[in-house]
């Protein structure tokens, strides 16, 4: 930094970020704003009826429901840090964000993301238990085991994101405040800081891509294991496990693909990041319920008990009396 840069610094502090979005044509936006609303309905919807369906249907308090319901969960949550205000920004001319909100931004995709890498490892070690050693199943994937996972993918989300806000929290932001995103995504975010970002990419790559680089090797591994183990045992099976794992693995590398792309290589910055960053935003959240429950059997049967019960319209007999008295 050159002599008398740090008094500019200390004179001059960016209040605000200028997020410049998906794309600049007014036609376009209004498409935009119309694809990600109807999208994030689904999303919300989608993972609300699975969580509802895991919690009321007795049938699906098994270790692997209790997971999939606590990755819905995470889904509704990474979908609604950015999306809403991508929404609204699309009808906005000016797309600005506070700089404790552009803060708050990093925090929790940071926090989500970690936690989902974790739950994602978590399903895919349940799956290898299941398949690979089914003796001894109830003893490995016990409720503790599983209540266990879940704390430490939020435990996880939280050391991961809380070590990325410590060196970006105090940058001394002076002049550019230009994202080119449609939110503060942390490699954009830095490069604006008044100071050499060289150690600071080399922090993120050794956090971010550190994790996202060996939460993706450990489900590629748990699913060639299984592929494996079914091979050995039926050809039959074999075809069934590979198109259920398929779709699995799609939905893995459509997430940690992006993440792995972006967090990596932080060093140079590529105009397509910010549509990779859709792929583990708003994608993955609703691939999710598409992939862990529309091919499952059990949760298709469970879903629809659970839609014809609030749905269905009840006889008068059925109603309760206070409603039968009025309608007499």
């Amino acid at each position: 930094m050159r002599p008398g840069s740090m008094d500019k610094v200390n004179s001059t502090v960016v209040s605000e970020f200028v997020l410049l979005g998906l794309s600049s044509s007014q036609e376009l936006q209004l498409f935009f704003c119309i694809f990600f609303s109807a999208l994030y309905v689904v999303i919300v919807l989608g993972n609300l009826l699975i969580i509802l369906t895991v919690t009321s249907d007795a049938s699906l308090h098994s270790l692997m429901y209790f997971l999939l319901g606590n990755l819905s969960f995470v889904d509704i949550c990474q979908a609604s840090f950015a999306t809403p205000k991508m929404i609204a920004d699309f009808l906005s001319e000016h797309k600005t964000i506070s700089f404790r909100g552009c803060i708050a931004q990093i925090f929790f995709i940071h926090f989500f993301t970690g936690g989902e890498m974790v739950i994602l490892v978590s399903m895919a070690y349940d799956r290898y238990v299941a398949i690979c050693k089914p003796l001894y199943y109830v003893v490995i994937m016990s409720r503790q085991t599983c209540t266990v996972l879940v704390m430490l993918s939020w435990a996880v989300g939280l050391v991961h994101t809380l070590s990325q806000l410590s060196f970006t929290v105090n940058l001394p932001f002076c002049g550019p405040n230009v994202v080119d995103s449609f939110f503060c995504d942390l490699p954009r975010v830095t490069r604006l800081a008044c100071l050499d970002s060289y150690i600071i990419e080399i922090l993120i790559v050794a956090n971010s891509g550190t994790l996202s680089l060996s939460a993706f090797s450990l489900l590629i591994s748990s699913y060639i294991i299984i592929l494996i183990t079914v091979w050995f045992k039926s050809s039959a099976a074999m075809a069934k496990a590979f198109s259920t794992l398929a779709a699995h693995i799609m939905v893995v590398i459509l997430f940690f693909g992006p993440c792995i792309f972006i967090y990596v290589w932080p060093f140079t910055t590529y105009s397509v990041d910010k549509v990779l960053a859709i792929f583990y935003t708003i994608f993955t959240p609703i691939l999710n319920p598409v992939i862990y429950t529309l091919r499952n059997r059990d949760m298709k049967v469970a879903m629809r008990k659970i839609v014809t019960h609030y749905l269905k319209p009840k006889k008068i007999s059925e109603m309760p009396l206070i409603v039968r008295n009025s309608l007499i």
